[in-house]
C-alpha cells in the first residue's frame, strides 16, 4: 500500500473512531487529510467518491466494523462512524519480543508527520460542530522520532516525492559524502531505519541507514518530481543489499537469560564447559556486515563476551572504549 494512502486510512480511522456521530461524506472530504479538495468542479467530485468508495471497501475487507447511518431524524443523508465497541481489542498480554516490536511501531506513529495530520483532523471535526469525545479518541501526541534524527525529514521527503539532499558517512570512510536521492520511501528492517531511493549522481537504485546520515537532510526542489517503480518493495530492496557481502561467522558468550535480541538470529552453541565464561551460553552468529554486529554486541556490555573471530572482539572492544570515554567526559 502506498505510503499517502495508508496514512489517509489512518487518518480516516481515527476521525470516525473519535466521535458518536455519524460524520457525511462531505464532512469527511473537509476534515481528513489526504482526500481531493472541493474546488467545485465535476472532475474533484468523481475523485473523491472514487477515492472514499476504495477506502470504506479496504477498512471493511480489513475487518474494521464501519457503521453507516443518521444521528437524527433531521439528517438529510448518511454518515459514517466506526463503532469503538466492536474495533477495540480484548485485554492483551505481551511477550518481551512481541512488546519491542509494538515499541518500534510506536516510534513510528508517534513521529510527527502522521500524528500532526491526524490531530488537525480531530481540530477541524471539533470546529465543525461534531462531537468528538475526548474520552474515547486516541492519544496522539506529535513527536519527533528521537531514535534516529533523519528520519522525519526522509520519510515526508518519499511521502511528498520531493528530491532529498544529505551528508552520509559509510563506516569504511573517513569523512562523509555528499547524496543527492529521490527517496522512494523509508522501512525498517532486523531493528535498523533505511531509506530506499535513486541516487542521482550514480544513476541506480541505493540503501541508506538513517543512523549513518549525518546532520538533517534538506528537500529540494518541488512536491511529485517523481514516481517509484510500481513493483517496489522496499524491504525486498534492503534485504538484497544488506545481504550482499562476504559471510562472517561470529561465536559469543552470553550470560543466561541476556541478550534476546542477538539469540533471536543464532545458533545455540550450548554452554561454555569451562574457564572465565563456565555456565554462560554460547552462540554462534553469521553477519555480511561485521560493523553493523560489532555495534550490536557492544550495546549489551559485559553480558556478552566475544570469543572469535580476534578482529570482532577488536571491534567490539574499541567500541566500548569510546563509549566509556565519552561518559568520563559528559
Amino acid at each position: 500500500m502506498a505510503a499517502k494512502r495508508a496514512e489517509r486510512l489512518v487518518n480516516l480511522v481515527i476521525a470516525l473512531l473519535s466521535t458518536r456521530q455519524y460524520v457525511t461524506a462531505a464532512r469527511i472530504r473537509a476534515t481528513v487529510p489526504g482526500y481531493e479538495a472541493d474546488d467545485g468542479t465535476d472532475r474533484a467530485d468523481e475523485a473523491f467518491k472514487r477515492m472514499f468508495e476504495r477506502d470504506k471497501a479496504e477498512l471493511r475487507e480489513m475487518g474494521v466494523p464501519l457503521e453507516t447511518g443518521r444521528t437524527s431524524v433531521f439528517d438529510t443523508e448518511d454518515g459514517y462512524r466506526i463503532a469503538r465497541a466492536d474495533y477495540e481489542l480484548p485485554e492483551i498480554h505481551l511477550t518481551g519480543e512481541e512488546a519491542a516490536a509494538v515499541g518500534l511501531a510506536l516510534r513510528f506513529w508517534e513521529s510527527a508527520q502522521l500524528a500532526g495530520a491526524a490531530q488537525s483532523a480531530l481540530v477541524k471535526l471539533r470546529a465543525a460542530g461534531v462531537d468528538v469525545d475526548s474520552s474515547r479518541s486516541l492519544p496522539i501526541k506529535p513527536r519527533i522520532d528521537r531514535g534516529e534524527a533523519a528520519f522525519e525529514p526522509c520519510y515526508a521527503a518519499a511521502r511528498d516525492r520531493r528530491r532529498l539532499q544529505f551528508d552520509y558517512q559509510r563506516p569504511d570512510e573517513d569523512t562523509a559524502v555528499r547524496r543527492d536521492v529521490q527517496p522512494w520511501g523509508v522501512v525498517a528492517w532486523r531493528g535498523r531505519w533505511y531509506l530506499v531511493g535513486q541516487d542521482l549522481d550514480r544513476g541506480a537504485p541505493r540503501v541508506f541507514r538513517l543512523s549513518r546520515v549525518v546532520g538533517r537532510p534538506a528537500a529540494v526542489g518541488p512536491a511529485g518530481a517523481f514516481e517509484p517503480p510500481a513493483d517496489l518493495d522496499l524491504t525486498a530492496v534492503v534485504a538484497r543489499q544488506q545481504g550482499q557481502g562476504e559471510e562472517h561467522l561470529v561465536v559469543v558468550r552470553a550470560r543466561p537469560g541476556t541478550a534476546v535480541g542477538l539469540r533471536r538470529h543464532a545458533t545455540p552453541l550450548g554452554p561454555a564447559p569451562h574457564g572465565d565464561g563456565a555456565g554462560e551460553d554460547r552462540l554462534q552468529l553469521r553477519t555480511t556486515e561485521p560493523w553493523v554486529l560489532a555495534e550490536q554486541i557492544a550495546a549489551y556490555g559485559s553480558d556478552v563476551v566475544v570469543e572469535a573471530p580476534t578482529s570482532m572482539r577488536d571491534a567490539v572492544v574499541a567500541r566500548l572504549t569510546r563509549l566509556a570515554a565519552l561518559e568520563v567526559r559528559a
